[in-house]
């Protein structure tokens, strides 16, 4: 057991539990899976916890070596039985993972977290050592900000995520590039229609022929959304904030809303003209620049607007982590608005898991025929 110069054990979370005896760090792969693990378990039980990375400023010393031994050792003694450490990346940087915290003020739990292992590193390690490492913390749940540009989603602790996009590279560069030949052809199809709705739009209510959204793509990054402007200028958005809000937190919404379970109906805010649009999803074709931009791909989850996301519970986010939201998908060709918020969620992970090329051009096939039955379109 590593006891410091002090002579007693130093526990980074609880002073006063025993350290562990023998333990050993866990490799790359293991630790990683660990770090997937305890996201789900976050999901399930609210319990945050903590990744601390710590690395190396330059590995060439010949003093890089012997300094991360000695912080392995070291955060092994120090940690409790439920705590996990190993190899985050390599042999250049050690993870510790603090589990089970007793969910509270973040900033404290950092505070705590980085003046134990600092105080804990500083007795183990040389004053050289010391100013050669580098330490980071990451708080799970991670904060996907609202407002402004939006804060993504922190890729420290979603190493698996990228590990499966590398191992998936060719068939995403495969759906890159039907995305790309896809949108042109379908812009070129539809263009005549497009040109059409302009005018009528412009003719029947004043405003811009665009509507231009902020939404919320792959991993949390906010893009601008592009639609045929259906709605009145200058409405009030707050209706359907409450209603979003109440929705995805299972209020009593479906019965006030005709029975209708995903979008607001009765919207006093849409033309006449935009009625029509949304019930045919012709107000929707200018998605295809967002998926020539890459903000978007021709099938994937609905991006939902950052109001929305400020709803999600924790394991609502994991539609936005595997794949880029699309124009139609699993949900749109099997229930669209007909399905509760929480089904929807589920369709999106179950496309995000099994989804292949195939599934795609499945997908695609599929939509022409539910956008003509219109069932859940409002």
């Amino acid at each position: 057991m590593n006891t410091g110069r002090q002579g007693r054990p130093v526990n980074l979370i609880d002073p006063l539990s025993e350290p562990a005896a023998e333990r050993r760090a866990l490799d790359e792969e293991s630790f990683r899976r660990v770090i997937a693990v305890e996201r789900k378990r976050t999901e399930r039980s609210k319990a945050p916890f903590v990744l601390m990375l710590v690395e190396i400023a330059n590995q060439n010393t010949a003093k890089s070596a012997p300094a991360l031994e000695t912080v392995m050792t070291s955060l092994l003694a120090s940690s409790r039985d439920t705590d996990v450490v190993g190899w985050y990346k390599g042999k250049t940087t050690i993870g510790a993972l603090y589990t089970g915290l007793v969910s509270g003020e973040k900033s404290a739990i950092l505070m705590t977290i980085l003046t134990r292992a600092t105080s804990t590193l500083r007795e183990e390690l040389s004053f050289e050592q010391f100013n050669l490492i580098s330490i980071s913390l990451h708080f799970y749940p991670d904060d996907w900000d609202e407002n402004g540009p939006g804060r993504p989603s922190n890729p420290a602790l979603y190493p698996d995520l990228s590990k499966q996009a590398s191992t998936k590279q060719p068939h995403l560069i495969l759906k890159r590039t039907i995305d790309i030949v896809g949108s042109l052809i379908l812009l070129a199809i539809f263009m005549p229609f497009c040109v059409a709705i302009a005018i009528a739009i412009k003719a029947t209510s004043k405003g811009p022929i665009l509507f231009r959204q902020m939404r919320v793509g792959h991993h949390g990054r906010q893009f601008q959304f592009l639609k045929f402007r259906s709605m009145y200028v200058g409405n009030d958005n707050s209706v359907h904030r409450d209603y979003v809000t109440k929705l995805i937190n299972k209020g009593e919404v479906a019965e006030a809303n005709q029975g209708n379970v995903y979008k607001l109906t009765g919207d006093k805010r849409i033309t006449p003209l935009g009625r029509f649009l949304r019930k045919t999803s012709l107000d929707e074709l200018p998605q295809f620049i967002n998926v020539l931009k890459g903000d978007m791909s021709l099938v994937g989850p609905r991006p939902p607007i950052p109001y929305e996301l400020a709803a999600y519970q924790t394991w609502h986010r994991r539609r936005l982590l595997e794949v880029k939201p699309g124009i139609t998908g699993l949900w749109q060709v099997t229930g669209r608005s007909t399905v509760d918020f929480d089904s929807m969620v589920r369709l999106d992970l179950k496309y995000a898991t099994s989804w292949t090329p195939w599934l795609d051009f499945k997908i695609l096939l599929r939509t022409p025929l539910a956008v003509i039955r219109g069932s859940g379109a409002y």
